[in-house]
């Protein structure tokens, strides 16, 4: 409700409570019959587990619709509806996480998808633009039970009070930020803000940049904006997919139910290191060793590593054939080379026509020796035996040893750890000894992008693929064979004692073959586009969120745009926290490779998480870089200060403020360089160091780059003085409530001055 407006009487009934008490319960209701009608359907359809495939291949189908509306349902239980419009056409519509229709018909709205044209206004309307609305209700839910409503009155003149208006229209926003958190991100769809709106709902085609500071609710706009073109594209992006690449695994996991509990399940989130199928980045780069890793130029230094695998004699091949031998001197292949070059092809795919060369070259040899005439020096060979020649080549191992040794079949495993293990001579010697690593080591998230980009350069010899194909053909023929078999023999078995009218009924064995019968298999593929795309490194995904984009290198940054065709992407960060070495940091620099200037910038600026008490100390701490720098403003002050206390036994310093801070309700994150984790988790208990962190605990240890994109109520930042400005920047903005910092070092001197601390 706008200031000005007297509510007429602070005594009113609870009838608008139990009005929309009986709104949800009916609503419930139909719910409850969907769940129904959808959870027997999914159990008739698995009973039928002896039908024949076709049959099955519809069951499998049936299964995976309705249990997509069933986790759809199930994801959003309890928290269905979040409001209502009112219009001043005399027409009310309540508004949810997800649509329903009436059961009697498939036109009547009972609930309102937050992200139709018709509930925009929930989001937008304000007294001085209603938009056609008389009041916007915000309900309150625990479960299916309303607890409270909110009213906002847009239309002045509308005398109805309801004895439930919210005088500022910021209660719920504001219960929604001094919320305890679970360790788990939730939507904010009940409580999206204008200028978050227009970026959730802005034309998909190209590239968005939104750039925004701590607490500002990027990654969710970036996570709703996901779920928005999904619904407004469905037919597109259910075939393509939408990806989400998140900074870390515990990241995702914070994000992993927001996308669920709007009725949206079919995105997949990934790390950067979760991009190359088969491969898991599970080891850790120096600081080094990732920015080199990670620039631009690598592409060119593996390139070189290919062109390398591409050998010549030193000075020749000896290959014995028929009693004879073949001598392939450097000349010669370097002949075929060119020529296999020329063709402009990946690696492997180039082999063949390398293969070809190598084998009229010895060809020739053969035929010249034994065919040419002594005299004149003819060829006394006919076709046909130049092409017996060629064949017997064709079958000598030999031959076969030295194409591999002159251009071997490679992975893109084997290029890159080869090159890992000895990169002298393709970079620095400075460069060599950041990225040297065993063989045998595993890979880190550095490592995937080049990967990729081995893949790009290699290509796949599609006769390998065709061959695999081939042979899983055939063992599908031969199980729908077996199954056509089996239908036959029980069929016999059946008829075997009844008249022959009866026998004459026709069998699956007579209508279809076991081709055919296959073909029917293998058709039909019920994974999810999203399921697809992980297994698939060459998939074209319809849409790409990438949240924390400043941070990514730019070899990553060439992994995801063959991801992106299209260059259809929002992108989410904030340059002022960038910490990875190899980080782009620059949306221009990121960009300008890939679309020159044509993508489109926008920046919030409203911080709804961090109190203007802590936000005050972090930007204090940036300013002293980078004067001119502007955090984005606050929405609240706790009056609580942050503190900080100087300890020569900080163990013992956290596990005290530990216990002080720790609430009954919420989350308390340490942040502490990761090699103080294992003495401060052997002080607190339930803290393990080293393990992917459960952020559903009441305690957490992290790192500062651990702590990107989460919050906690309560934040301790232990030893400051040993992080970086981007890294203290982001550790200090974690916290919704309360900061301390514990330090045994001298504290940095922004940090010391902006916290009231006397100079060292």
């Amino acid at each position: 409700m706008r200031a000005g407006v007297e509510l007429s009487n602070a005594d009113f009934p609870d009838s608008e409570l139990r009005c929309e008490q009986e709104f949800i319960d009916n609503l419930y209701a139909r719910v409850d019959a969907l769940r129904g009608d959808t959870e027997g359907a999914v159990t008739d359809a698995l009973a039928q587990g002896n039908t024949p495939m076709q049959a099955r291949l519809e069951r499998d189908i049936l299964v995976a619709e309705r249990s997509g509306l069933l986790a759809a349902l199930n994801a959003v239980d309890g928290s269905l509806c979040f409001g209502r419009i009112d219009l001043t056409s005399g027409t009310n519509h309540h508004i949810g996480r997800i649509g329903l229709r009436a059961e009697d018909t498939e036109r009547t709205p009972v609930l309102i998808d937050w992200r139709a044209d018709v509930a925009r206004p929930f989001y937008l309307a304000t007294g001085h633009t209603p938009m056609g609305l008389r009041r916007r209700r915000h309900l309150t839910t625990e479960g299916r039970r309303v607890t409270a409503l909110h009213d906002e009155i847009l239309d002045i003149g509308d005398a109805t009070r309801t004895g439930h208006e919210d005088p500022t229209g910021d209660a719920v926003l504001l219960a929604a930020i001094d919320s305890a958190r679970t360790g788990r991100m939730s939507d904010i769809v009940q409580t999206i803000q204008a200028e978050q709106d227009e970026i959730i709902r802005a034309p998909h085609r190209g590239v968005l940049v939104v750039e925004g500071g701590p607490g500002t609710g990027k990654t969710a706009v970036a996570l709703h904006r996901a779920a928005f073109l999904l619904y407004e594209h469905r037919e597109l992006l259910a075939k393509r997919a939408v990806l989400i690449v998140g900074p870390n695994p515990a990241f995702l996991g914070y994000i992993g139910e927001v996308l669920p509990s709007l009725g949206e399940t079919g995105v997949l989130l990934a790390t950067v290191g979760e991009l190359f199928p088969g491969v898991k980045a599970t080891a850790t780069d120096t600081r080094a060793a990732a920015a080199v890793k990670g620039r631009a130029d690598m592409a060119d230094v593996l390139a070189d590593v290919v062109r390398d695998w591409q050998a010549l004699p030193d000075p020749v091949i000896a290959i014995g054939h028929d009693r004879e031998v073949l001598m392939l001197d450097d000349g010669l292949v370097n002949m075929a080379r060119e020529r296999t070059r020329a063709a402009r092809l990946p690696h492997n795919a180039a082999r063949e026509i390398f293969e070809g060369h190598i084998l009229n070259t010895l060809t020739d040899m053969v035929s010249e020796r034994i065919g040419t005439d002594p005299y004149d020096g003819s060829n006394l060979l006919d076709p046909s035996d130049i092409t017996q020649i060629r064949d017997e080549l064709a079958d000598n191992p030999e031959v076969w040893a030295a194409i591999d040794q002159l251009w071997p079949r490679l992975t893109p495993q084997r290029l890159v750890a080869d090159f890992l293990a000895d990169p002298v001579g393709y970079v620095s010697d400075d460069d060599a000894a950041a990225i040297r690593r065993p063989v045998t080591r595993a890979w880190t998230v550095a490592d995937v992008p080049l990967l990729d980009e081995a893949a790009e350069l290699l290509g796949e010899d599609d006769r390998v693929a065709r061959a695999r194909a081939d042979r899983e053909r055939e063992t599908q023929v031969a199980y729908a064979q077996g199954v056509l078999d089996v239908s036959y023999a029980s069929r016999t078995y059946e008829f075997e004692d009844k008249d022959e009218e009866d026998s004459e009924i026709l069998s699956a064995h007579d209508i279809i073959d076991a081709e055919r019968f296959a073909e029917r298999h293998e058709e039909d593929d019920h994974r999810s586009a999203a399921e697809r795309a992980a297994a698939d490194r060459t998939w074209a995904f319809g849409h790409i969120i990438v949240d924390e984009a400043q941070e990514l290198s730019p070899m990553a940054w060439r992994l995801l745009m063959r991801r992106s065709p299209t260059r259809s992407m929002t992108l989410v960060g904030d340059p002022a926290q960038t910490a990875e070495a190899a980080g782009v940091g620059s949306w221009s620099k990121i960009l300008q490779p890939y679309v020159e200037d044509r993508w489109e910038h926008t920046r919030l600026g409203v911080n709804y998480r961090t109190p203007a008490e802590i936000m005050d100390v972090a930007a204090a701490v940036v300013r002293a870089e980078h004067p001119g720098f502007e955090p984005p403003s606050s929405v609240r002050s706790t009056g609580v200060r942050p503190w900080a206390r100087a300890t020569d036994d900080l163990p013992g310093a956290v596990a005290k403020a530990v216990g002080e801070l720790t609430p009954a309700e919420g989350r308390l994150a340490v942040i502490a360089p990761r090699d103080l984790h294992r003495k401060l988790a052997a002080r607190l208990e339930g803290v393990t160091a080293g393990a992917e962190p459960d952020l559903t605990r009441s305690v957490v240890l992290l790192d500062p780059r651990q702590s990107k994109g989460l919050e906690f109520d309560s934040v301790l930042v232990v030893e400051p003085s040993r992080y970086g400005t981007s890294d203290l920047y982001v550790a200090l903005t974690r916290a919704t409530q309360r900061l301390g910092v514990l330090h045994s070092r001298t504290l940095p001197k922004p940090l010391a001055a902006a916290l009231g601390e006397p100079p060292a």
